[in-house]
């Protein structure tokens, strides 16, 4: 149908409304003032308002911010805590073992731990000060490109008002063209519109694909007289239990503010298993009495999931074409080894301001001009960091012993190893097939074969949660009657060669039980949504098997609803 839709020009747009976008709208006003630069600057946020998408209970390398607001205390920065000590423990099924040594990418003491969600809505409030143009609420729907189809011009926002048949409603509202001489994508990992561009424009010719981890985090407010009252250790990582060696993951405890810990547990998405379900990981990892004994008393206020890029330096894009540039998440800087990345993001969106300045003071937004952002990032710090964890995914990947000579070579060279360039495979390309047994031996009912079931993990509805309660403490909503975000391209196959083969792992990876398979008396089976339930991780998107399902976004201002984590 052909709409008349309203258009807004900037000069600079960000996409995406996380650390690295306001990071890097704040320099770029910064820069504009002290060249005496009058520029028009538009940010766009999918959540209904600024931190309401941001996910994680962070530790927070200041490095970033004080160049950035080297006043940031002043300022009312949210700090939770500063990190007293690092604490590393390797888990079995019923004890922990504290490693002698933590690996120097882990040394925390003196950094912050956050909320990130705090620490968004106090970014944005800065930007907005220096008059940035904060949209929250629109999400950014469809790249738009020159007539030439070779330089990226803005981004059209989602329509609103559309029923389940994508018809407009009474309520109708068409989505925006915002059109800008620079567009910079900050959509964090699995970036719906970087995957666009990467099908037009091929960014990621001749590099590692990007691999993930989906992390299920969680605030517990805890009773006054906790564990971390009187620990030396407040910043706690964990390997081993309830993963095998051969799996990538780790768990996590961190002190926050208010009698609160913020606690997750992140597998690596290149796991072979298909009948793994990393939320009961992270119920078995929260069960066990070694965390059970952090935790004790508590109650979980706020969960959410996400997933992080942790393919390292040799997986990034190319960071600039055409109009464009690519920070944060969606460029994946992420210091994998050290589970660190907001300072690296921040970072990125700053040296990204550079190049605008660089560009629009010489009337050319060129690929050509803004690689000046490839030639900053090369000379950071943050470039210096990302590097010497180019191998580590790699390794991680890896079966034992193999993994753990791998790990050690790379932590003795600052990243080599034995050699670069260790290859990476795509995170859906990694499950084993596995015979399909029958319902019972499964302990479902022939009706309901949707992977909800978790015997034995004991749900209290207070400590430990189950996954639709875990939905409903993220604060996400969806409007039912709007098409669904999720594209599930054959359902055909999801009941018949996928569940064959690999019992439909989707009904299990997603954090959110969006998706069930669902069987009636005839043994006939389909497949059930649950779009509504979406915490917007996109996990779906990249374990699938047969990249058989595309996120995309829903609705501007839909989604979770974080505040805490």
């Amino acid at each position: 149908m052909d709409i008349e839709r309203e258009t807004i020009e900037f000069d600079v747009l960000f996409v995406g409304g996380g650390p690295a976008s306001l990071a890097g709208a704040i320099r770029l006003m910064q820069l504009a003032a002290e060249k005496n630069l009058t520029l028009e600057v538009g940010l766009i946020e999918k959540g209904a308002e600024f931190g309401a998408h941001a996910l994680s209970g962070a530790v927070l390398n200041p490095k970033a911010l004080i160049e950035l607001i080297p006043f940031f205390m002043e300022k009312g920065c949210p700090i939770e805590t500063t990190v007293r000590d690092d604490e590393f423990y390797f888990l079995t099924d019923t004890y922990q073992y504290r490693f002698p040594i933590t690996p120097r990418y882990m040394h925390n003491k003196g950094f912050y731990v956050i909320s990130l969600s705090k620490f968004t809505r106090w970014l944005a409030g800065m930007a907005e000060e220096m008059g940035v143009n904060l949209f929250p609420g629109f999400a950014g729907k469809e790249v738009l490109y020159s007539e030439d189809g070779k330089t990226v011009i803005g981004v059209r926002t989602g329509d609103k008002g559309l029923d389940k048949d994508g018809k407009p409603k009474g309520n109708f509202e068409p989505g925006i063209d915002i059109k800008s001489e620079i567009t910079i994508f900050g959509e964090g990992a699995r970036g719906s519109l970087v995957k666009q561009i990467a099908q037009k424009l091929d960014i990621f010719s001749g590099k590692m694909p990007q691999v993930f981890e989906t992390g299920i985090k969680e605030v517990i407010r805890l009773p006054d007289n906790h564990y971390f009252k009187t620990s030396k250790g407040n910043d706690i990582h964990t390997l081993g239990y309830p993963l095998d060696l051969d799996t990538p993951g780790g768990g996590f405890v961190y002190e926050m503010g208010d009698n609160c810990v913020s606690i997750g547990f992140l597998v690596g998405l290149s796991y072979n298993n298909p009948m793994l379900d990393p939320y009961n990981e992270f119920i078995k990892f929260k069960r066990h009495p070694f965390i059970a004994k952090l935790i004790k008393g508590g109650t979980v206020i706020e969960q959410g999931a996400r997933t992080v890029s942790t393919g390292g330096y040799f997986s990034m894009p190319k960071l600039a074409v055409n109009g464009a540039m690519f920070i944060g998440g969606a460029a994946g800087m992420q210091n994998s080894p050290g589970l660190k990345g907001v300072h690296l993001s921040m970072k990125s969106g700053m040296l990204a301001a550079q190049a605008c300045i660089h560009a629009l003071e010489k009337g050319n937004t060129t690929a050509e001009t803004l690689g000046i952002y490839h030639d900053l990032f090369e000379q950071s710090w943050a470039k210096e960091e990302i590097y010497e964890g180019r191998n580590f995914a790699q390794a991680l990947a890896k079966k034992s012993p193999i993994k753990f000579i791998h790990l050690g070579a790379q932590y003795f060279t600052k990243g080599k190893g034995f050699r670069d360039w260790m290859r990476l495979f795509e995170d859906s390309g990694t499950l084993n097939p596995t015979p399909c047994p029958s319902p019972e031996r499964r302990g479902e009912t022939p009706h309901s074969l949707s992977g909800k079931g978790a015997g034995g993990l004991g749900y209290d509805g207070v400590l430990y949660v189950d996954k639709l309660t875990g939905v409903y403490l993220s604060k996400t909503m969806h409007r039912e009657d709007q098409p669904s975000h999720l594209i599930v391209h054959d359902t055909h196959l999801c009941v018949t060669k996928c569940y064959e083969t690999y019992q439909s792992p989707c009904t299990r990876f997603c954090p959110g039980n969006v998706y069930e398979i669902l069987e009636d008396e005839k043994g006939e089976r389909r497949l059930k949504l649950n779009p509504s339930n979406c915490l917007h991780c996109k996990t779906c998107d990249i374990k699938d098997p047969y990249q058989n399902i595309t996120w995309n976004c829903p609705e501007g201002g839909e989604g979770p609803g974080y505040t805490v984590v």
